[in-house]
């Protein structure tokens, strides 16, 4: 429907014309200039837009780039050719992660990779997400700045470490042992044996060899390295948090553990919301690293994730369109696994990312 000019304009009653409304006269100066607002913006900030390149390149060159080869999920997979002169497949590999089609165990191998990542993410999920907010109310708790700072450092110091030098960390602690050697095991494995809780024969064999004990493995040491560091956030919105809320809960007489309760929690609630959104977003994502250099065939059957599955196969066996293919089934169903979440939390509580 075509708009008149009267819709832009208003009647004055002293001169008994019609004169352009100051609000639309702002609107239509800010269209008018637009690009040269944004331009002197850019030019006067130039700094913080150079500080962003780096993120750029990263996200262009790992995220956006690489999608082109997603192609290679519906490709005959040939590595003489480039993948958009390879023979269109159809959903062969998806077919044959699924239902097994043309090869029962590579399909088997997948459904336990499937599994296992969503086991361990979310065991991760369960025992891991509730530190951090745990170790936040700690760090709220303790007056002393001196001793504040000193217990963060130490806290988020494992986070910078690499992933190399924490796995080698942890296979020293639960290392096996060798009779004929004398070399003894692991001293954590040694601690759990002189409690009962190990037996010295599986000492001896290595913990990291017995499938039983990977899990725990994998979540202690996740937690060990990243809830301190993951506390940030938290902390953060708790030292937001108004004093006088504080006072009124101690003029009603509530305690520490009743503050947090009561005042603490529900002021931080938002940010837990969202946090735990994007953590259910990346549920299915586990990092390959730690679990490549951890796992072996021994325990496969609680060790193997589809990123393994995916890197075991696609690289080491040639079989980059299944590899393809797997990857691209789990990151669906962690997009859907984000809108559900977010959907859900949005009905809920009137929290959500977007």
């Amino acid at each position: 429907m075509e708009k008149l000019a009267t819709d832009f304009l208003i009647f004055d009653e002293e001169s008994g014309t019609y004169i352009e409304d100051p609000e639309q006269a702002v609107r239509d100066d800010v269209e008018k200039h637009y690009w040269r607002n944004v331009i002197r913006t850019v030019i006067k900030d130039w700094r913080l837009y150079v500080m962003l390149l780096p993120m750029l390149l990263v996200f262009l060159l790992w995220r956006y780039f690489p999608m082109y080869e997603l192609l290679g999920c519906f490709k005959l997979t040939e590595d003489a050719k480039t993948v958009a002169d390879q023979y269109y497949s159809g959903f062969s590999y998806f077919k044959t992660l699924l239902v097994g089609e043309g090869n029962t165990e590579l399909s088997m191998q997948f459904w336990r990779a499937f599994r296992n990542t969503f086991l361990l993410s979310f065991y991760g999920l369960v025992f891991g997400f509730p530190m951090p907010i745990i170790i936040a109310l700690f760090f709220n708790e303790i007056r002393s700045n001196i001793a504040r700072s000193i217990y963060q450092v130490l806290t988020y110091l494992p986070k910078f470490m690499s992933t190399v030098v924490m796995t080698s960390l942890v296979m020293m602690l639960v290392k096996q042992g060798s009779d004929t050697s004398g070399m003894q095991p692991g001293v954590i494995s040694q601690m759990l044996t002189e409690l009962g809780m190990l037996s010295p024969k599986t000492a001896y064999a290595g913990m990291l060899n017995n499938p039983t004990f990977f899990r725990a493995i994998y979540q202690i040491s996740g937690i060990w390295e990243s809830a301190g560091y993951d506390s940030i956030v938290f902390f953060a919105a708790i030292i937001a948090i108004s004093p006088t809320s504080y006072e009124a809960a101690q003029i009603d007489g509530a305690g520490k553990l009743a503050q947090m309760r009561y005042v603490v929690l529900p002021s931080i609630l938002s940010t837990i919301v969202i946090m735990l959104i994007t953590r259910i977003g990346s549920l299915l994502h586990i990092g390959y690293e730690k679990v490549l250099l951890l796992y072996n065939p021994n325990t496969y059957v609680t060790a193997d994730v589809v990123s393994t599955f995916a890197q075991r196969n696609g690289i080491a066996g040639s079989l980059k369109g299944l590899a393809s293919a797997a990857e691209m089934m789990n990151n669906i169903i962690g997009m859907l696994l984000v809108i559900g979440a977010n959907t859900i939390s949005r009905k809920a509580s009137d929290v959500s990312l977007y």
